[in-house]
């Protein structure tokens, strides 16, 4: 799909009505990836859209200059009218952190500095280092003046948890691992802490495979499985474990931790119940299994949720 194309379909999500549009930050891939700025990514759909809101899950933070990013978004907020949100990560893939000289014992530290730059820019109250290595204080402030867009920490770790709850921030859950044990390990932080539980603010991500039955749902799901299966094997390689190695997807878990599948009623209707148990409004959907299906598929069953299925949230 050539750039025009794809703009053209995130032009289409804004027609259907979807709330947003979320994008990865992944640098030398092979083969390339064609988007591995997000924020210019980001600028590109915002002038070509209306109402979508546009994600980053995530800007890996390690890999930013913390200034530059803080103006960056800052202008991309401004000229967007406020249709971002930022999603924050820590990253873990090696071959990136090795080509950019990160050193990878480095990123925790690299993370929660970078945070703390950004927020203190947006404030006004960043602090310089200079030649002695006293802090000067200074006015740095954003190239133009707007407050910050919606801020969102993604990780499965307790420490990145734990760091979440202290600045009281929403999660951008994951689909691997599933959300459960995140939920569990930022419950207790919460708790042991006296954080602010911001899960209400969080947002859950889910497969979506929906048919106009059950059983066409099911037939778009047969298809799904050996794709998944493919990309599992794909990306256990990359971290050296051998094909044979990776263990078949189980279906029953899909179908339990990671999948909304059926018909419209029946989509609708886990939405519903997976609100309910997780107390978290907003899913972020997943229709092309993570880049495997085509995108005349997932485009047709983006059309089928957005008529059947959005109207019906819309009035929960």
């Amino acid at each position: 799909m050539d750039h025009a194309a794809f703009v053209g379909r995130i032009e289409e999500i804004d027609r259907l009505g979807y709330d947003g549009v979320w994008f990865n930050e992944f640098h030398f891939q092979t083969p390339p990836q064609p988007y591995p700025s997000l924020l210019l990514l980001a600028a590109a759909v915002l002038a070509r859209t209306e109402r979508v809101r546009i994600g980053t899950s995530v800007l890996v933070l390690p890999l930013h200059n913390p200034l530059l990013l803080a103006e960056q978004i800052a202008q991309l907020d401004w000229q967007s009218g406020g249709r971002i949100d930022i999603g924050l990560g820590r990253g873990t893939d090696p071959g990136t952190l090795v080509r950019l000289g990160v050193d990878p014992t480095s990123t925790r530290e690299r993370f929660e500095g970078a945070f703390d730059t950004i927020k203190s820019v947006w404030l006004g109250t960043a602090k310089q280092q200079i030649a002695d290595g006293e802090p000067l204080e200074i006015p740095v402030q954003p190239c133009v003046q707007v407050p910050h867009p919606p801020l969102y920490i993604a990780g499965y770790t307790e420490e990145t948890l734990t760091f979440a709850g202290r600045h009281g921030l929403p999660l951008l859950l994951s689909l691997e691992p599933p959300e459960t044990r995140q939920i569990e390990i930022y419950r207790d932080v919460v708790r042991a802490h006296g954080f602010p539980c911001r899960l209400a603010e969080s947002s859950l991500t889910r497969y979506v495979v929906i048919g106009r039955s059950e059983a066409e749902a099911e037939a778009h799901l047969e298809r799904l499985l050996p794709l998944l299966q493919k990309r599992r094997i794909y990306y256990a390689g990359r971290r050296g474990v051998a094909p044979q190695d990776v263990l078949p997807i189980d279906r029953a878990l899909l179908l339990r931790d990671q999948l909304i599948l059926g018909d419209p009623p029946s989509c609708f209707a886990q939405i519903v119940d997976l609100r309910r148990r997780m107390g978290i409004a907003a899913l972020r959907c997943v229709f092309n299994g993570n880049g495997v299906l085509s995108p005349p598929i997932s485009m047709e069953q983006m059309r089928l949720f957005s008529q059947e299925v959005l109207p019906l949230l819309r009035d929960i």
